[in-house]
């Protein structure tokens, strides 16, 4: 069974920093393309990061030179780290692996950037 589980979300002030986790269990992780999503309610989901499973990276103009996405294969485990947080960054991030044409979802952590 594929598990994704995310943490690290919560609230923090605008400028601040937060790292997200995702560990993942069920999948060969060091093979698997790995990525972070958000959405708002209402939106459509956004793609945030992208990383694969060579460590190649890609990112939003939203949150590039803020954001970086990186990947533990020992661990199973693929971060976020968020710097310089704004409000708009406000949302629910979510992780996707993508495992032999599979694609799973975890099932999320809120981010809230507010004074």
């Amino acid at each position: 069974q594929v598990q994704l589980v995310e943490s690290g979300g919560g609230l923090v002030q605008p400028g601040g920093s937060l790292r997200l986790s995702c560990a993942a269990s069920g999948i060969i992780f060091s093979i698997s393309p790995m990525a972070w999503y958000r959405q708002a309610p209402g939106k459509e989901r956004e793609l945030v990061a992208t990383i694969t499973s060579g460590g190649y990276t890609n990112y939003a103009d939203s949150v590039k030179g803020r954001f970086t996405i990186s990947r533990d294969n020992a661990k199973k485990t693929v971060y976020l780290q968020m710097n310089s947080l704004k409000p708009e960054d406000t949302d629910f991030y979510s992780c996707k692996a993508t495992s032999y044409g599979n694609v799973y979802w975890g099932q999320g952590t809120h981010v809230t950037v507010s004074s």
